[in-house]
């Protein structure tokens, strides 16, 4: 028996109660490798209804504004699952040719709004520094610990509120960042031409899909249809983002403290989402397993925590319990905790 199946069979061998986060890296390794056939039928019968209802939606325009506005808004939960087939290709999990995947992520870009090679490198960085508190600053939803927001200014801490509220994280925010910060390589402008490139060819490809629908048929499809989808999409989207690290027992640390494969599995959360949803977001709501090995392919997600039921119980969190994640707002270093302004108060500025 040679090394490596030495090393199978102990893994094997352990309870999978017992091992460590870095521990659990060599049991997920055999589910890393993507079927390129399964790639290719999800991608199909995701970017199939995706045009098809785009193309039903500016034919019923003309009919009704309203039921034109519906399907766009519905077709925001496709344009969701593309851009969680980006990720994977982001992560090289979707097809082992990274060519190709890189490919099918950049054309993907132009539906989603999202230069390829810019949210590639943002997102590596988020899963190379999620949970250090030393690292925060690029691919996250930005967060204050409580003597952090002690420290600021009443104007400070007004605008931190303002900043962590719904409206501002849900529906404000992600307007911006997909309709206007990722225009530019915002966070890289001073890391290469690449990125430039990669922010403004999707622009051009953008720019040539908006002009031909204005040209053809005016404004009012680009307002009643296209738009309700990617507003849809990216408010969802940055929900999903939101839920799956802001939660009470997180895992944030100080640098010394902070080790990747723990905070990647402690510190994201197993979001139980029903079957449609699940679907609709290609199984990233199993964020957990995701973030200690991105390699796994979005729809071998469920094969891991059917097989392990232990990863299948850790951080899981419905959708009624996720609500109250967004009264979260401040992380508590001494008790290790995501707090509400309201339970930092009583417990900090009341005292």
């Amino acid at each position: 028996m040679n090394i490596q199946n030495l090393r199978d069979a102990a893994s094997a061998a352990m309870p999978d109660q017992n091992r460590t986060a870095r521990e659990w890296l060599q049991v997920l390794a055999k589910y890393r490798d993507p079927d390129p056939s399964r790639s290719t039928y999800e991608l199909l019968v995701t970017m199939v209804p995706f045009i098809s209802i785009w193309a039903v939606a500016l034919w019923v325009l003309q009919y009704s504004g309203l039921a034109a506005f519906a399907l766009g808004a519905v077709n925001g939960l496709f344009l969701v699952r593309l851009f969680c087939i980006q990720h994977d290709c982001g992560h090289a999990s979707f097809y082992a040719n990274r060519k190709v995947s890189d490919w099918v992520g950049r054309s993907l870009g132009v539906f989603t709004l999202t230069p390829y090679h810019v949210w590639r490198r943002q997102h590596a960085i988020h899963h190379s520094a999620a949970g250090n508190l030393d690292m925060r600053g690029i691919g996250d939803v930005t967060t204050l610990t409580v003597d952090e927001y002690l420290a600021r200014s009443r104007f400070g801490r007004f605008m931190y509120r303002v900043y962590r509220s719904p409206f501002t994280l849900f529906l404000l925010g992600p307007a911006y960042i997909f309709l206007v910060q990722n225009r530019i390589p915002y966070g890289l402008m001073k890391s290469g031409a690449s990125f430039w490139i990669s922010a403004m060819g999707t622009n051009a490809a953008l720019l040539a899909g908006v002009a031909t629908l204005v040209y053809f048929g005016g404004w009012t499809p680009l307002l009643l249809v296209v738009l309700p989808t990617w507003i849809v999409a990216a408010s969802a989207g940055v929900w999903l983002f939101y839920v799956q690290h802001q939660f009470e027992d997180t895992h944030w640390r100080k640098n010394e403290e902070w080790q990747l494969h723990e905070a990647a599995l402690a510190g994201s959360s197993h979001y139980v989402l029903p079957k449609p949803l699940q679907w609709f977001s290609a199984n990233i709501g199993i964020h957990h397993v995701h973030h200690l090995y991105s390699r796994i392919p979005f729809y071998r997600l469920t094969e891991v925590i059917k097989e392990h039921p232990i990863l299948d119980e850790s951080q899981r969190m419905t959708v009624s319990e996720s609500i109250s994640c967004a009264r979260l707002h401040l992380w508590d270093e001494s008790q290790k905790k995501l707090l509400s302004f309201r339970r930092a108060h009583a417990m900090y500025l009341a005292a």
